[in-house]
């Protein structure tokens, strides 16, 4: 990556930290973003026996508020929002008309609207 390139990309706020951590950073959607640490294995070893982190702070957010917000939820993502409880996070893929995967979203419950 050129340093124009590399000028050009947003960082989110844990840029640092992920470069001090000895992060190769990478172009990713306007974003300079970790994509590897010490290497696939030992990073997919320290994951499937201890824990992984995933820096969401450049995605972004939608509210979705009102008395029908969970019946609109539940009909455009294939997963059951109305079973959240408040405080709970569903992970969910948000699909186009012919059922493929377009992305995929955190869907948070905050409060609790019936």
């Amino acid at each position: 990556m050129t340093d124009n390139a590399a000028q050009d990309q947003k960082r989110t706020p844990f840029y640092d930290a992920h470069v001090a951590a000895g992060a190769r950073m990478v172009p990713f959607g306007g974003w300079l973003m970790p994509v590897q640490y010490a290497g696939i294995t030992e990073e997919h070893v320290a994951v499937r026996t201890a824990a992984g982190l995933f820096d969401v702070s450049h995605m972004g957010q939608v509210e979705v508020r009102g008395g029908s917000a969970t019946a609109f939820l539940d009909r455009l993502l294939p997963n059951h929002v109305g079973a959240l409880r408040p405080g709970e996070i569903l992970y969910a893929p948000m699909c186009n008309e012919a059922g493929g995967i377009l992305d995929d979203l955190l869907v948070y419950r905050i409060f609790w609207h019936g």
